[in-house]
């Protein structure tokens, strides 16, 4: 554990530190990053003790002491208008079905889960870890019969969820209803079935009716995991707020830790920093166990929001003798892969092999990844030929070698990995296969595995289709483009935010940002699924590249109305472009301040070229 927090120890900056507050362990020091000098502030030592030191004292239950903690004073900045950007694209074929019309054909599979994900990526640049829903999984195991895992994690369809499925318009109580009245089977291997496959297709307002259904009518003993999952749908579907209603009307017998662990995911997804921070000390006062679940939570809502506190948690893992868990490691590792820390991402990975945990191949994937774009190809070709080992025959391991080759330009490498799958490949393979070699600009081939997918199965969907559009969006390939898209249309494929994602990034790259936002814009009207980070993120850029700081500001208000709450990388477009028009961002502090974000040291230089320009 001393490892991890060693390694997790920034260099500091020799201008300027900050003071630390004493905790009851004394004798370790607190291992988050100091704050850069911001010359564009007022440093001041407040009365008003910094949100961090805070949470500190009731993680350890002591007091903290602030008379060396510094913050910044802030001024306040303008406001986007009311101008709109962006004239009316006439993409017809860009409309999309209510959700209704969707489940009244039953054709679900463009509902499935890359069209549904709408909660924000894991690192600003899009390109990360995937999340695991464990909280999800652990509330399934919890309490299950050895025979309904089995049938979990097959993910098969039940007939209980083609009733919910099929059931018109919104409300599915008549269906249910009916169910029951023709005496089909309501065991609760088949309830969980139905709930885990709605949930699969992010379908929680549906899984929720059913919940709550079974409650009302009595279909259903409920145990502290169903409390748990109503729980965890009302965060998904209502909010947090009305979650925490919820909880206080579970009987209390029921009230146990799985409820607030569950709560406090959701908060971690909601990038809510305070109310995670509230529900985890609201654990502690309950004296429940500190466990990895809920570290980890935080170390996953740090690395997103505010990495200074990462070394917080790993602190107070030591003190209360929490041991790491794979997932733990990898969240460190990539971090540190982020920072472009290879230092300490390999002294990680070593503290991880001395306590006997292996990496997994996605966790060698990280490497990979880090080790490319820090330059240290060798080391990351070395960790590629472990992974494919002497013979190559683990499918698995192909579909994850393919883009990690092409990111290191071995286009040898890529095309022996495809010509493993190439005799019978799956979708996954060739979506791979499309993936890698347009990141190698051999649009060519990428478009003979997209042909050689269209023939194997008899209607494509919209995530198939997505990662070609990518493949075109990159490469500035504006008219191949629009064709595929019309391709979509005709098939009738609907189109969720990987789709609009990548038409976004389609016009984007070919300049046309005022296109791209409109259809950004009619993608948030016209579904009830937000679209993806990445392509606000992508719109906000290009704007604040010209210096339109109007139009920026715009994007970034647009980006909290979806739920997307202030991060590093939004914050250092709009100063960016404040920058580029060369004018004072009035209250830019303040307003980073709000939001919980601490600039790094390249923040801080904007800001301090910000607020270099004269005021007119």
């Amino acid at each position: 554990m001393w490892a991890l927090r060693r390694a997790s120890i920034p260099l500091r900056s020799p201008r300027f530190s900050i003071g630390i507050s004493r905790v009851s362990c004394a004798k370790l020091e607190i291992l988050s990053p100091s704050i850069e000098e911001d010359k564009a502030g007022t440093l001041e030592s407040p009365q008003e003790v910094s949100d961090r030191c805070l949470y500190l004292k009731r993680f350890y239950q002591t007091t903290c002491r602030s008379s060396n903690v510094f913050v910044v004073r802030h001024s306040f900045s303008s406001q986007a208008g009311a101008k709109s950007s962006g004239e009316e694209d006439g993409f017809s074929e860009l409309e999309m079905p209510s959700s209704a019309e969707a489940n009244r054909d039953g054709n679900v599979e463009d509902e499935s889960d890359d069209e549904l994900i709408s909660e924000p990526e894991l690192s600003d640049d899009g390109d990360d870890i995937e999340e695991p829903s464990q909280n999800e999984l652990e509330l399934l195991d919890s309490k299950t019969d050895p025979s309904e895992k089995k049938t979990f994690r097959k993910w098969a369809q039940s007939a209980l969820f083609k009733a919910i499925l099929d059931a018109p318009g919104f409300s599915i109580h008549n269906a249910l209803d009916k169910w029951v009245e023709e005496g089909n089977d309501l065991s609760r291997a088949e309830i969980s079935l139905a709930v885990l496959n709605l949930r699969k297709r992010r379908m929680y307002g549906r899984a929720l009716q059913l919940s709550e259904w079974l409650e009302v009518n009595k279909h259903l003993d409920f145990v502290e995991r169903d409390y748990a999952s109503r729980l965890d749908l009302i965060a998904k579907v209502r909010g947090l707020q009305k979650a925490e209603i919820y909880i206080e009307k579970i009987p209390q017998s029921f009230r146990g830790e799985v409820m607030y662990r569950t709560l406090m995911a959701n908060c971690v997804v909601a990038n809510n920093i305070k109310k995670a921070e509230d529900v985890f000390n609201k654990m502690k006062d309950l004296d429940f166990p500190i466990s990895p679940f809920a570290c980890n939570q935080l170390l996953l809502l740090y690395k997103r929001m505010d990495k200074n506190k990462i070394a917080d948690v790993l602190l107070l893992m030591e003190k209360e003798n929490v041991k790491p868990t794979p997932f733990t490691y990898k969240l460190l590792i990539d971090t540190k892969g982020q920072s472009n820390d290879i230092t300490s991402m390999d002294i990680i990975v070593q503290a991880m092999k001395a306590e006997g945990i292996e990496p997994d191949i996605h966790t060698q994937a990280i490497l990979v990844k880090h080790y490319t774009s820090g330059g240290l190809k060798d080391k990351a070709e070395a960790i590629l030929k472990e992974m494919e080992g002497d013979n190559l025959k683990d499918r698995r391991v192909c579909l994850v070698l393919l883009p990690l080759y092409a990111q290191l330009g071995k286009a040898d490498d890529v095309s022996r990995v495809w010509k493993v799958c190439e005799s019978s490949p799956r979708l996954e393979e060739c979506m791979a296969a499309i993936d890698a070699w347009g990141k190698l600009k051999k649009i060519e081939e990428a478009e003979a595995v997209f042909d050689r997918m269209s023939k194997m199965q008899q209607k494509l969907f919209s995530r198939h289709y997505s990662v070609l559009l990518k493949v075109y969006a990159n490469h500035k390939m504006l008219a191949k483009g629009k064709d595929l898209v019309k391709r979509m249309g005709d098939s009738g494929c609907r189109i969720g935010p990987l789709t609009w994602d990548s038409l976004v990034k389609l016009y984007v790259e070919a300049g046309e940002v005022e296109k791209a936002d409109s259809i950004l814009q009619k993608a948030a009207q016209h579904t009830q699924m937000k679209p993806m980070y990445s392509s606000y993120i992508a719109i906000m850029e290009q704007y604040a590249k010209r210096g339109d700081v109007h139009n920026t500001e715009k994007a970034f208000h647009r980006m909290r109305q979806a739920g997307y709450a202030g991060r590093m990388r939004q914050f250092q477009a709009l100063i960016q472009a404040y920058i580029n028009a060369k004018t004072r961002a009035y209250g830019i502090k303040e307003r980073m301040k709000a939001d919980n974000v601490f600039p790094n040291s390249a923040l801080a230089a904007l800001l301090v070229h910000v607020d270099g320009f004269e005021e007119c």
